[in-house]
């Protein structure tokens, strides 16, 4: 998975993302910390919501799948949820027929 955009020592740049990345977040370790937590919960949010709708399901039809309710699903989607558990993701796989991969990579 990769991470949301690091500040960049020097140089020009038009991105929006990179010119607010160093305005807020710059060499702060704890921002850097939140910002990369808060991107990779906003990822497994949208893995979720993708898995979802390329099978064809409303949140509700995978809450039954699953044996929970709607509103559990709906949170699990939502970018800034921040419980997302291996064993709700396994149960969310397993149900749409699908294998739950997770790596190690270079932290980099």
């Amino acid at each position: 998975m990769s991470k949301a955009p690091k500040a960049t020592k020097r140089g020009s740049t038009s991105n929006a993302v990179e010119i607010l990345d160093r305005m807020f977040v710059g060499d702060d370790p704890a921002r850097r910390e939140a910002i990369d937590k808060a991107y990779e919960d906003a990822v497994v949010g949208q893995l979720i919501y993708e898995a979802r709708h390329a099978a064809g399901l409303t949140q509700a039809a995978l809450a039954k799948m699953i044996g929970t309710d709607q509103s559990v699903i709906s949170r699990l989607e939502d970018a800034d949820y921040e419980g997302h558990s291996l064993a709700m993701l396994k149960r969310i796989a397993q149900a749409m027929g699908k294998r739950l991969e997770i790596r190690f990579v270079d932290a980099a």
